[in-house]
């Protein structure tokens, strides 16, 4: 399973790349060589740069998980891109959200904090965790946020590309 999720993630990171140069930009993978960041972005001129977090999940799932940093803004030039990767034998669609950092952090932030100070299923407290997870439509999150305003907005990162 541990190697499914690998070359689930890396499948992810590629068809990312793949969409933002279909697009008429530069993507380049940065293979774990650069924290926080798995596809380096740019113009075709490299003037303009964005970084990209690509999280993967399985288009139908609930849930998509991005860990504690998903907590941090890094800036306005960073997206987080969830990619809902279909199973090979799957009639499923190719599932994209492209949600800023500052959106990602304020919204992931509220979510855990709310966890935190809410009962668990048994009336307990709940512990703190590493863990962090978006959850996906048609579902909403623990605040309510819904991520589905964010589904294949290519143009948000397109749009620090052209500024």
């Amino acid at each position: 399973m541990a190697k499914e999720k690998s070359t689930r993630g890396n499948a992810s990171q590629f068809f990312v790349a793949g969409e933002l140069c279909r697009r008429g930009y530069s993507a380049v993978i940065t293979m774990g060589n650069t924290p926080n960041t798995d596809i380096l972005c740019s113009n075709i001129e490299g003037t303009r740069f964005v970084h990209v977090q690509v999280k993967t999940f399985v288009p139908g799932g609930r849930t998509c998980s991005v860990g504690m940093k998903s907590e941090k803004n890094f800036g306005e030039n960073f997206f987080w891109v969830l990619g809902g990767i279909p199973e090979p034998e799957s009639k499923s669609d190719f599932v994209y959200y492209v949600i800023p950092s500052s959106v990602m952090a304020k919204e992931i932030s509220k979510a855990h904090q709310a966890w935190l100070e809410s009962p668990g299923k048994k009336g307990q407290e709940h512990n703190d965790s590493m863990i962090r997870i978006v959850t996906l439509p048609p579902h909403t999150s623990f605040t309510g946020w819904d991520v589905s305003e964010y589904q294949n907005r290519w143009d948000l990162i397109e749009q620090k590309l052209k500024e």
